[in-house]
């Protein structure tokens, strides 16, 4: 498809099963997590509550949860899942290529 730009985060060994990281582009920051089973996805990093760094929570199975007030996301879909939080968040879709993970800003 013109106009997808695919950009290259990490290796896929820079994150542990069941976690996630930062990464940070063009003035914007990123969460990139890893499933247990080797699936990879990619959200803004910014809780959509109170704004703390989501690559400091806790991921449990697809849940990642707000190292500030607990809220929690599904991070696949993006769905708010916990109090306080009740705003999506945006999600990127991501592909794995020779041991990089991609996210696509379109």
């Amino acid at each position: 498809m013109t106009g997808e730009v695919w950009i290259d985060a990490c290796a896929t060994d820079d994150i542990e099963p069941e976690d996630v990281i930062r990464f940070d582009h063009g003035g914007r920051t990123f969460a990139i997590y890893r499933t247990e089973d080797d699936r990879y996805f990619a959200t803004d990093a910014l809780c959509t509550h109170e704004y703390a760094l989501l690559s400091d929570g806790l991921v449990m199975g697809t849940i990642i949860e707000c190292p500030l007030h607990n809220g929690r996301f599904d991070f696949t879909t993006g769905e708010a899942k916990g109090a306080p939080v009740v705003e999506d968040l945006q999600t990127y879709p991501v592909k794995v290529e020779g041991g990089r993970v991609h996210l696509r800003l379109d």
